[in-house]
């Protein structure tokens, strides 16, 4: 069996590809780079190319069980930067799988994000890229499964860092009364690889820890602290801080050309008041069984970041 997956040398897809690799299945992914820094490059068969590649895509898809789309990029210099990369991306990797593998299983990782488009151009796109996957698969919905993932932290990750940096200071920032689903990306990545080997039925999946109703931006920062060995202390600040803030960081960006992970968009997006996961648009046990949970989780990845220096 070949499960071929894209976007495999970023932190969730290396999660991905170890995952299945220790189910015995043949991996093959598509890079644009050598991967001589990561583990199991030795054992997967690369396809050297990127999305814009029709005939690497071609070749990855041929012959492939399932094609598990993780690519996808979190910071773009503008609306349709986002669109290119998680829209129009998903469309060619899908119709690549649709044509070169009769039968296949295609897995688009989005995100919990695409539930509320309108906050921010990149939750516009996530959905976008859903919507693009359903158009190309309209008449075979049996073949395609879409996983919305709420944040995804663990070794490796540069997404989250900010929290544990933010869990540091001496006076930690509140802002909201929201609650967010998380999930160590060992227990997504093997979620994922069960529905890449066939198991659960098709349709759209959400991810989350064993506390799938969420947590406080309070509770995580505090965890985030104690993991740091440090006692947590709080100011709670106005929303429209945040919103300025990131309105700022954006406009700033915007002048240089640059790329940014936070802008407005993302300020709205940590605003809004509900990205918990009711329990019902988990896939069942045992499919989805996640086991580390959020101090486990964040004493392992502080460990991480400190080996490297990332923490102190």
């Amino acid at each position: 069996m070949i499960v071929a997956v894209t976007g495999a040398t970023g932190f969730l897809g290396q999660h991905l590809v170890s995952a299945l690799l220790d189910h015995g299945v043949a991996v093959r992914v598509l890079a644009r780079r050598e991967m001589t820094d990561i583990p199991w490059a030795g054992r997967v068969d690369m396809v050297r190319g990127d999305l814009a590649d029709r005939e690497a895509l071609a070749r990855l898809a041929t012959g492939a069980a399932s094609v598990v789309h993780v690519a996808g990029v979190v910071a773009a210099r503008d609306r349709a930067g986002f669109m290119q990369a998680n829209c129009d991306g998903v469309r060619a990797v899908a119709e690549s799988a649709r044509q070169n593998a009769p039968g296949v299983r295609f897995i688009l990782v989005s995100s919990l994000a695409a539930r509320e488009p309108v906050l921010s151009p990149y939750a516009a796109s996530k959905k976008a890229g859903e919507d693009c996957a359903r158009d190309v698969f309209a008449d075979r919905p049996e073949q395609m499964v879409i996983v919305r993932p709420p944040a995804i932290y663990g070794p490796g990750d540069k997404a989250t860092l900010a929290l544990f940096r933010a869990a540091a200071l001496p006076l930690i920032p509140l802002f909201g009364d929201g609650r967010s689903a998380v999930i160590h990306a060992t227990d997504a990545a093997e979620t994922i690889a069960r529905l890449a080997l066939g198991d659960g039925a098709a349709g759209i999946w959400a991810l989350a820890d064993a506390n799938p109703g969420g947590y406080s931006l309070a509770e995580l920062t505090a965890e985030a602290a104690r993991a740091q060995g440090r006692t947590p202390r709080f100011a709670r600040m106005p929303a429209r801080v945040l919103l300025a803030a990131g309105a700022a960081s954006g406009a700033w960006n915007g002048l240089r050309g640059q790329a940014s992970v936070f802008g407005l968009g993302k300020a709205r997006e940590m605003l809004h008041p509900d990205w918990s996961v009711p329990a019902a648009h988990l896939p069942p046990a045992p499919i989805h069984a996640p086991r580390i949970a959020l101090a486990e989780g964040f004493r392992e990845t502080v460990a991480w970041y400190r080996a490297r220096n990332w923490l102190r």
